[in-house]
């Protein structure tokens, strides 16, 4: 009876051990999911670029898995949430702005890519087409639209305010010679308005989404700019993970000199690396 009661007893501590083993994911103490790196993008370019990732990360014994949002939101709520291990969809001042509004701690890993608005054409070819009431299509959110207006006041098509830099509306047009109609547009509309602008001003995702060919595009922002410096394209992360292994892997994967090339050879002056 005690022989029984002794082998009923060592076998209910086995299978606890067993079961503890389960739930920690390997008696090793290593996660099962360890080597796995889940990173939230936008299709484009951002999804793209880490498709070429996968590889580099491989070298390390990590797999990439990547997620696709259509928003701006819900990749900084996954990555709050612990859904995904990092995002890479945003610049630093929307991250700023997010974290303050939604009461979140996300933080950059570091920058990867700048996304040059360009001008391009619409039923205009060039900007000595131009006639006075022209329409030009900008941005309608205060971020791109001042860098917009930057890029317009840089071709010389209108001047700003003195200092007005990157909070500039068309409220700081102190001049515009051709009298041009500064059309407000949500940034993902512009692009599918362009047979009804003389040209437009679109953001780098939005026109490679749109199959925008980059050589119908008058000008770009300067990569040197301003804007170039302050809106970079991030890789996030949630705070306190900065330093973790994955962290570490997925960042150098993604500033490799593969990655870079990749990124010049592929979009031209539509994506250009930071790092």
């Amino acid at each position: 009876m005690k022989l029984q009661r002794r082998s009923t007893l060592s076998l209910a501590i086995i299978l606890s051990l067993i079961i503890g083993c389960i739930v920690m994911t390997g008696c090793g103490g290593k996660d099962g999911d360890d080597k796995t790196i889940k990173v939230g993008a936008s299709p484009a370019p951002h999804a793209e670029i880490l498709k070429e990732v996968k590889s580099e990360l491989e070298k390390d014994g990590y797999k990439l898995e990547i997620v696709e949002f259509q928003d701006y939101v819900q990749p900084n709520k996954a990555l709050d949430a612990g859904d995904i291990d990092a995002n890479y969809f945003q610049h630093k001042p929307y991250m700023d702005e997010f974290n303050a509004k939604q009461g979140t701690e996300i933080v950059s890993l570091g920058a990867i890519h700048y996304e040059p608005l360009g001008l391009y054409q619409g039923t205009k070819k060039s900007l000595d087409d131009l006639v006075e009431g022209d329409k030009i299509a900008v941005p309608n959110d205060t971020t791109n639209e001042a860098r917009a207006l930057l890029l317009l006041e840089s071709e010389g098509l209108i001047k700003l305010k003195k200092d007005a830099g990157l909070t500039a509306t068309k409220q700081d047009v102190v001049e515009n010679p051709k009298k041009l109609e500064i059309v407000e547009l949500e940034a993902a509309i512009i692009p599918r308005s362009m047979s009804s602008v003389a040209m437009g001003v679109i953001n780098g995702n939005y026109a490679l989404s749109a199959g925008i060919k980059e050589d119908t595009a008058i000008t770009f922002e300067s990569s040197d700019s301003e804007a170039a410096k302050t809106y970079a394209n991030i890789l996030a992360v949630k705070k306190g993970n900065e330093e973790s292994e994955k962290s570490k892997a997925l960042f150098k994967a993604m500033t490799s000199d593969k990655i870079k090339k990749f990124i010049q050879k592929k979009y031209g002056n539509a994506v250009v690396p930071v790092f």
